[in-house]
């Protein structure tokens, strides 16, 4: 395949650091050529409207036209299985609620459905998160959670963001000024690989649909 589009679909837009993630998985499955990819930003949809997956799924699709859809839900104290019912489901209805159906075709969807949130994900590399929060040669211990932790841990944002301040060894007003929330987006960025992840059940899931999908369709490179 010589060109792969892909549109990515978030609970959040701070959820859009996933996309060095599935870069590389992409990469790791067979897909050699150009990957052209794009965060679904949805945030111009008027409050007067419900916003549901299903509307996301809908005005992704018509803004972002591609040719494999990712889906983002955090599984928040519910099963993956639960998350990937509702992501069918909410297709179905854009599929099903289209007055012309060629205008509303849904590309083949992976879902994305880490246990907590997305950030968990990002616990695995301290040297990326001193990059992140601009002090690569910082020499202040990062203690990161296990790998048998990250998929356990209560709020993993806060803790990303908490690593990122220690990194940075900033202290007095510049620590105040701060802010860990901008660094945190660039964390992924100065991941290279991401195979221990694959110890992670809910990545081991994406990534086998990914291949899935990738083998259906013919995508992969050999």
């Amino acid at each position: 395949m010589q060109e792969l589009r892909y549109t990515l679909v978030t609970e959040g837009s701070s959820d859009n650091a996933l996309m060095p993630i599935l870069d590389w998985a992409l990469q790791e499955n067979g897909i050699t050529g150009a990957i052209q990819k794009a965060w679904a930003d949805l945030s111009w949809i008027p409050i007067s409207e419900r916003i549901t997956l299903a509307v996301k799924i809908r005005e992704a699709v018509r803004l972002y036209p591609c040719d494999l859809l990712f889906v983002h839900r955090d599984a928040d104290r519910t099963t993956r299985q639960k998350r990937v019912d509702e992501i069918t489901a909410a297709i179905s209805r854009v599929v099903e609620g289209a007055d012309d159906p060629s205008a509303h075709q849904i590309p083949p969807a992976v879902c994305i459905i880490p246990v907590q949130m997305q950030e968990a994900w990002l616990l695995i590399d301290d040297t990326a998160i001193r990059r992140a929060a601009d002090n690569c040669n910082g020499r202040i211990p990062l203690n990161l959670p296990s790998l048998e932790q990250i998929e356990s841990l209560a709020n993993p944002k806060q803790i990303l963001h908490e690593l990122l301040k220690q990194a940075s060894e900033k202290q007095g007003r510049r620590l105040k000024q701060f802010r860990p929330h901008a660094h945190a987006r660039r964390v992924a960025d100065y991941i290279s690989d991401f195979s221990p992840l694959r110890k992670l059940p809910a990545f081991i899931a994406m990534e086998a649909e990914l291949a899935q999908t990738i083998e259906a369709q013919g995508w992969r490179n050999h």
